[in-house]
């Protein structure tokens, strides 16, 4: 071995030989020290979620527009910014938390109000006020020890120097080399009558250049590259150049004005940052890569919180959830501005990243970075009427977001690729990529607009429908590709048959799939109601009895104490009667005990009869003419004579429509009532009221009433409703009969598609489908009309066909 240490050894030994709990101790604050720049940023946010104020919200701005965006990482002015803004923060909230300030004299009353002027700052008083600043503040000096220890604090200096000398001697060497006259500018000393002021030349900051190894490797270099990068050196040195000769008319103007200095200062913070912006725009050099579908996943992930917790980002947060209230036509504002901001901010990202435009991404990088935070601080408390440390569905949106803010700033640090070829879901062939691809293609109308917004926004010859058509055969080339490398994989021997795992393992599923289908309705409906379902009693038992469409003569309710449940030895009672019922037992097995309500009204009427003696004289005219019928019009509209008129036994079903029960009446015959006028003639006059009475009572009472047994039938629980709503023929026609549609599309008409679906080798189509993204992304517009024509004629030609699917030989 090239070096050898025996104590090295013997401390690699040690380690090896310790617990697996202290070893992954050890990894973990390995990952630690490795990630403790992630790990500020997280406590940073963290901090910023949990107290949501304006002195919380300086940090994560600069953290997505400044650190992030830092290349090869944050410099030392950030972090010391960071430390010196955390102490000066935890100065400023222990100052604020006294007392005697007015904002402190009504801590509980203020504290929920979101526009709270001390709430909005962050200097209100209340508990804990400092700890999560302590821990962030213990954070930004864990990693600057970190950074210490590795020797990278005073790295930005060193690089800051020898790259500023550098551009100097580049000025000096453009302007004539007078470096005596440039180094004199860099303090000027200006004598006023009152003061002197004394103004420094800002230090241009720049990125650290890589140096080549050798001149040999830039020998190498294709000529126009290197013509490219000498021009952009000229053109860089030629920016300093400019920028110094601005800041000399600037200092010129300081001097005869007092007026120039305001401008002096605004260019000494206005140019770094534009200079900052424009290497990031026109990098040296590059780190390509691509994490356009990490920020499509967060994007996502925001997308379905907003669909599942909109209720959040509404003014009510006890509103019901999505499903309730599509189901009654209402669509909240709330959920539908955060659906088609966070919809066009997806659009926006797809078209950047198509176009690979870093500028475009860096001016909608600082848009949303400012516009989120605005929102959610300052606009979303507002609307919801609570803070943002109050709402937690808000909180883990904007968590969510930050991951994309922090995706995004290291798409526009390393640069857009130069190449964007098929879908990320295609680059391998195996099982998952096949199901996660046809998983993307079932998604209603999303690869329709992908392949719109595609064409859009890339530079190509070809049609819309010739694009779709390139695309909708690329697809069904690589899912072939994908099963003849799982028959690659799996192979199957010629005269072999199918293994029993195989048959019952698919065929199985796909017999019991095809059944539930079919019998899902039914299933549904028995089970949620029996299994699922919630016992529905009655609240209010009323009766109205009318005679001949005069004015009511009895009206009755039962509540609460009047409404009684069976006990167990009353309901065996019950069921133990209708014994030799057949029609009776078979209605009584869809209901338990629980489902039987036994309403007991009183037989005397709780209103007077106050009818007019013209009616009254009619009346009884009517009831003593026995020729005549003589109608009683009850309250669910059933019409019968005095005998057997009450119904007795009522069903309320889950609709609002209750019925009798016929199959619990004996002989299918109502029960009989005595109805009888009651006068009563007193000092105040003579009152009048009827009494009901009913005959054949299961509760034997010696006073006068009625009594009634309600069997309620049960309803889904809510989450459920709007499936149970359709109802069985709903279910049938919307579930059934439309899968059955796709399933018999899958199932007929497979002769005609033979052709395209055998292939045994689809190599060379699935490479004639890539060579076309390839030069399409290329600029070789002329080629890629060429290829697709060759396409579209190998689909046209069978005997071509066969050829290109040939296997290898």
């Amino acid at each position: 071995r090239m070096f050898h240490d025996d104590e090295l050894e013997e401390s690699e030994k040690f380690y090896v030989g310790q617990p697996r709990v202290l070893l992954l101790i050890y990894a973990l604050y390995n990952t630690l020290v490795a990630r403790s720049e992630m790990v500020c940023y997280f406590v940073i946010i963290l901090n910023h979620m949990i107290s949501a104020s304006m002195i919380t919200l300086v940090l994560p701005i600069l953290i997505f527009l400044w650190a992030m965006l830092s290349v090869p990482r944050p410099s030392k002015r950030f972090w010391m910014t960071a430390i010196v803004y955390t102490e000066v923060a935890i100065v400023i909230k222990y100052f604020f938390q006294f007392g005697f300030f007015p904002w402190n004299k009504h801590v509980d009353y203020t504290k929920d109000k979101p526009y709270h002027p001390p709430n909005i700052i962050g200097i209100e008083k209340k508990e804990g006020y400092v700890h999560y600043d302590l821990v962030q503040l213990l954070a930004l000096f864990f990693h600057r020890s970190i950074l210490k220890c590795h020797g990278l604090w005073d790295e930005d200096e060193k690089g800051d120097s020898s790259s500023n000398k550098e551009d100097t001697d580049d000025e000096l060497s453009l302007t004539g080399g007078r470096r005596d006259s440039s180094a004199s500018l860099k303090s000027v000393n200006l004598a006023a009558s009152v003061e002197s002021i004394h103004v420094h030349f800002p230090e241009q900051q720049t990125a650290i250049r890589r140096k080549s190894i050798s001149s040999i490797s830039q020998l190498s270099h294709r000529s126009s590259f290197s013509s490219h990068r000498s021009k952009r050196a000229v053109f860089k040195n030629m920016n300093h150049s400019t920028l110094s000769l601005y800041f000399l008319q600037c200092k010129l103007c300081v001097i005869e004005s007092h007026c120039g200095l305001c401008c002096f200062r605004t260019l000494q913070v206005y140019v770094p940052i534009r200079q900052f912006f424009y290497n990031l725009i026109h990098p040296d050099y590059s780190a390509v890569t691509d994490v356009y579908v990490l920020m499509f996943l967060a994007d996502t992930v925001d997308f379905i919180i907003i669909v599942f917790g909109f209720w959040a980002f509404g003014k009510h947060s006890a509103a019901a959830d999505i499903t309730s209230s599509l189901s009654e036509d209402q669509v909240p504002e709330a959920f539908l501005v955060m659906v088609l901001i966070q919809f066009g901010t997806m659009v926006v990202d797809r078209a950047l990243y198509l176009k690979k435009t870093v500028m475009g991404k860096v001016i909608f990088q600082v848009i949303l970075v400012f516009g989120i935070h605005f929102w959610m601080f300052f606009i979303l408390p507002g609307v919801t009427e609570r803070k943002f440390s109050q709402n937690t569905v808000a909180q883990l949106w904007y968590f969510v977001k930050c991951v994309y803010f922090g995706l995004s700033a290291y798409q526009i640090r390393c640069g857009y690729p130069t190449r964007v070829l098929g879908n990320f879901l295609t680059k391998s062939y195996n099982y998952v990529n096949l199901f996660l691809f046809q998983g993307f293609r079932l998604v209603p109308f999303l690869t329709e607009l992908r392949a719109v917004m595609d064409w859009v926004w890339t530079d190509t010859t070809l049609s819309l429908s010739s694009w779709i058509c390139v695309e909708d055969i690329y697809a069904h080339i690589f899912i072939l590709k994908c099963w003849r490398e799982s028959e690659k994989r799996y192979p199957q021997p010629r005269g072999q048959k199918k293994k029993k795992v195989v048959k019952y393992g698919m065929g199985g599923m796909i017999i019991v799939l095809l059944i539930c289908i079919v019998w899902f309705p039914l299933l549904f409906m028995s089970l949620i109601k029996s299994v699922a379902g919630i016992t529905n009693k009655p609240l209010d038992v009323s009766i109205t009895i009318t005679l001949g469409g005069y004015q009511p003569i009895f009206t009755m309710s039962a509540q609460q104490n009047q409404l009684k449940s069976l006990d167990p030895n009353e309901f065996n009672d019950f069921l133990r009667s209708y014994r030799g019922n057949t029609a009776a037992l078979q209605f009584l097995e869809g209901y338990a005990r629980e489902d039987i309500t036994r309403a007991d009204l009183e037989g005397n009427s709780n209103s007077l009869w106050t009818i007019s003696p013209p009616s009254r004289k009619k009346m009884i005219q009517g009831l003593l003419d026995f020729d005549a019928d003589f109608t009683v019009v009850l309250s669910w509209t059933i019409q019968r004579t005095l005998e057997e008129v009450y119904p007795y036994y009522i069903k309320a079903p889950s609709d609002s429509l209750a019925k009798p029960i016929k199959q619990l009446l004996r002989d299918c015959k109502w029960e009989n009532i005595t109805v009888s006028l009651v006068k009563n003639v007193s000092e105040e006059g003579v009152r009048e009221w009827w009494v009901l009475n009913q005959l054949g009572k299961r509760q034997k009472t010696p006073q006068e009433s009625l009594e009634l047994f309600i069997f309620s039938d049960k309803v889904s629980p809510p989450s459920l409703g709007f499936l149970a709503g359709y109802g069985i023929m709903g279910l049938y026609a919307s579930v059934v009969l439309v899968i059955g549609k796709f399933v018999r599309e899958f199932f007929s008409g497979i002769s005609h598609s033979i052709m395209f679906e055998e292939l045994p080798n689809v190599d060379r189509i699935l490479k004639l489908c890539t060579d076309i993204f390839l030069v399409r992304e290329t600029g070789e517009l002329e080629l890629e009309e060429d290829l697709y024509a060759k396409l579209i004629f190998l689909y046209r030609s069978p005997e071509t066909m066969i050829k290109w699917t040939r296997e290898k030989t």
